[in-house]
């Protein structure tokens, strides 16, 4: 039987004496898709950004295709070297940096080959490629979302954590950034997990949906 592409046991995690995961752990295998929800301040979002690196446990181990990690400063430093790649609610994105650049920069960084050429490519599968030269503050809600996807699908992850990426759209917005996930999912053959306290957008990502509830997932 093969291993699980992400193996988290026991995670825990407090900030001051407010106790936020609690002996928490969930596997997930290539290609699989999970939604968490839960109100604002459960954990949802502590958890992603320990499975990122951003942030340090304080015990548990993290697994990803093997290779046992405890959340050292080295993950939390170079979290792309677990091939796990973030998209925010705020998308992140760099005001200086064109569009081709957001793509290139990360790719060179990665030490990933052809950051041009491969770049361009993944812009053009996303509908970017009129705004190679454009900066975020020149771009649609739309097209800034899709380049956040296009920076996560350069890196040609093994995982995707979107944290209330589409919590601010209308039903039509929300739509069409689900539609570019789809794009980068097929494209990569990623893992995902969503974390969102709506349950209609649980609902369309679809796979296994879960909750968080003092501190530890539950199926919904």
């Amino acid at each position: 039987m093969s291993s699980p592409l992400l193996d988290v046991q026991s995670l825990h995690k407090s900030f001051g004496d407010q106790k936020i995961l609690t002996d928490l752990s969930l596997q997930l295998n290539t290609g699989q898709r999970i939604s968490i929800q839960g109100p604002s301040g459960c954990g949802k979002s502590t958890l992603l950004r320990i499975l990122a690196g951003l942030e340090a446990a304080d015990d548990g181990t993290i697994s990803l295709t093997g290779k046992s990690a405890n959340q050292a400063k080295r993950i939390v430093q170079q979290p792309w070297q677990r091939g796990i790649q973030m998209v925010f609610q705020d998308l992140g994105l760099w005001p200086t940096r064109t569009v081709l650049q957001h793509v290139v920069d990360v790719r060179k960084a990665s030490g990933l080959s052809n950051p041009k050429a491969e770049g361009v490519k993944v812009l053009q599968q996303l509908g970017l490629s009129d705004f190679l030269s454009r900066r975020p503050g020149k771009l649609s809600g739309g097209e800034a979302r899709r380049l956040a996807f296009a920076r996560v699908m350069a890196l040609e992850p093994k995982l995707i954590l979107l944290d209330e990426a589409f919590s601010s759209l209308d039903p039509e917005n929300r739509e069409q950034g689900f539609a570019v996930l789809e794009q980068v999912l097929e494209s990569t053959g990623a893992a995902v997990i969503l974390v969102t306290h709506d349950p209609i957008e649980a609902e369309r990502l679809g796979g296994t949906a879960y909750r968080m509830i003092e501190g530890k997932l539950a199926c919904a």
